[in-house]
């Protein structure tokens, strides 16, 4: 275990997920009521067809795929059964044909030729047919020239016979030589696992390969079950979601020598986007991974799938590794196969970690108008508002400072020079001054702007009433001569 520390650091915890339990005296887990999987972990699916009603005769349509489909008792069954059925029909035809030829009373006569010759009775008939099909051929019992009907009789049994033996052994050999046994040779962890993988929330499971065969075109997909419910009031019972575990990188072709862990990144597209580690104890789904390939020594192609319920995927966990380097190889320890660590992992869903990461952010109201490539001025100006000024007045002062009631075009023309403003408001007065008109000069844009801003005081103060005129001490001036010392010290520090 120091060891361990020591490689992984102090906040990582070892956990085994093996079914032995052996490990690192880690508290039982709670039994939780065992729910109705889709696919079972050997990859067999629970789904029973009922009320077929006058569909069944299809199977009989394609009677050769039925049959191989069958369980290996039902194959054995059907295979004695028919070679016994077959051999005493067969063997009954012979003893037919004898007893109707007399041959039977006959048969000790040496001058007397009958039609299948030291046939006495049913046993004698069953071994001529025996012999005659598995061509043996031990002389003893022969046919003859003298009989017609047993020449053509014998055209039937070698034609039945080949049809017979081309269908149940060729059964038998398509049945042997599936690749569903190589699929047990494919490895899946137990338990899935979500934790940070290069800065991303990530699910993860481990899939290898126990052979020293390799699987060809070895391909990985993963399916998502979990029933919802439309816009519309349709209800989905496993409605089937595709998970993306590396279609546009081709991450999802493996080649698969040692085990690998399949990865899919949660985020905007991922179907796990809004999962939290405290929404995924009250969530229902199954995650089916389908892994396929070509089996390298018979050139079939091979299937192999397993799932993971909500109660199977770790939030937190990592991957302990496998792969040691030793002289000359590489070492895979299939005994930590299956075996997790903890690691540090925010329990939030990435939907919730990007609102927060917005609402931190001290750029926010910036890059908001900035960001949409559709926003208009206006409404980033509005944006602004809302989220900075109005929210600081009291509610007396938001609704005179409102702009509900002014006009469109109004808020049009003036939302120009707001943007100006909030854009240069955080600059010093001169580098304001200066980089409100590019491409001039600094004198003259000095000397522009000390004539612009002038003009306007004048113009304001000769519109004021004569009372407020003598208090403004004359046009241009500032209306610090009646002010209180406080206020007049405020206003002096303001503009120097």
């Amino acid at each position: 275990m120091s060891a361990l520390r020591k490689k992984f650091g102090d906040d990582y915890q070892v956990v085994t997920t093996s079914s032995s339990g052996s490990g690192f005296n880690q508290p039982p887990p709670e039994k939780k009521k065992k729910r109705q999987r889709f696919v079972d972990k050997n990859g067999r699916c629970n789904v029973q067809h009922g009320n077929l009603g006058g569909e069944t005769s299809r199977y009989l349509s394609d009677l050769f795929t039925t049959l191989v489909d069958l369980k290996w008792r039902w194959n054995l069954f059907i295979f004695i059964l028919t070679y016994t059925v077959a051999w005493l029909f067969m063997a009954s035809m012979w003893w037919l044909i004898a007893y109707i030829r007399g041959d039977l009373n006959k048969a000790h006569n040496d001058k007397y030729t009958p039609c299948v010759a030291n046939v006495y009775n049913f046993p004698s008939a069953f071994l001529f047919f025996i012999e005659t099909e598995a061509t043996i051929g031990y002389g003893y019992r022969y046919i003859t020239d003298k009989c017609p009907e047993g020449i053509i009789l014998f055209l039937f049994q070698s034609i039945l016979g080949s049809i017979v033996d081309a269908f149940l052994i060729g059964c038998m050999f398509i049945k042997m030589s599936q690749p569903k046994k190589r699929a047990e040779t494919l490895m899946f962890s137990e338990h899935a696992a979500i934790s940070m993988r290069d800065g991303k929330l990530t699910l993860m499971f481990r899939v290898g390969n126990l052979r020293n065969s390799h699987m060809v075109s070895a391909q990985i997909r993963c399916k998502l079950l979990k029933s919802r419910q439309t816009p519309e009031g349709e209800f989905l019972p496993l409605d089937q979601l595709e998970l993306d575990v590396g279609f546009s990188t081709g991450a999802d072709q493996l080649f698969l020598v040692s085990p690998l862990t399949i990865c899919h990144v949660i985020d905007t597209k991922s179907p796990f986007y809004d999962l939290s580690q405290r929404s995924m104890q009250t969530e229902q789904f199954e995650i089916v991974v389908i892994l396929e390939g070509i089996v390298e020594t018979t050139g079939m192609t091979c299937q192999a799938r397993t799932s993971y319920t909500e109660d199977e995927v770790l939030w937190g966990h990592r991957f302990f590794p496998v792969i040691s380097l030793e002289e000359g190889f590489f070492k895979v320890d299939y005994s930590q196969f299956h075996a997790t660590f903890e690691v540090p992992t925010p329990p939030y869903s990435v939907k919730e970690q990007e609102e927060a990461l917005l609402l931190s952010s001290p750029l926010m109201a910036p890059s908001l108008c900035n960001s949409g490539e559709k926003n208009s001025s206006l409404d980033c100006l509005e944006t602004l508002e809302d989220n900075d000024s109005t929210t600081k007045l009291p509610t007396k002062l938001q609704k005179i400072t409102g702009r509900d009631g002014l006009p469109k075009k109004l808020l049009r023309m003036s939302s120009t020079a707001s943007e100006m403003t909030y854009s240069f408001g955080d600059l010093p007065m001169k580098l304001q001054r200066i980089s409100s008109v590019p491409g001039v000069s600094d004198d003259k844009q000095a000397g522009k702007a000390s004539k612009i801003s002038s003009e306007p005081i004048s113009k304001s103060v000769a519109d004021l009433p004569p009372k407020l005129q003598r208090l403004a001490g004359g046009g241009g001036g500032r209306m610090d001569g009646h002010l209180p010392p406080k206020l007049r010290k405020m206003n002096s520090d303001r503009f120097t």
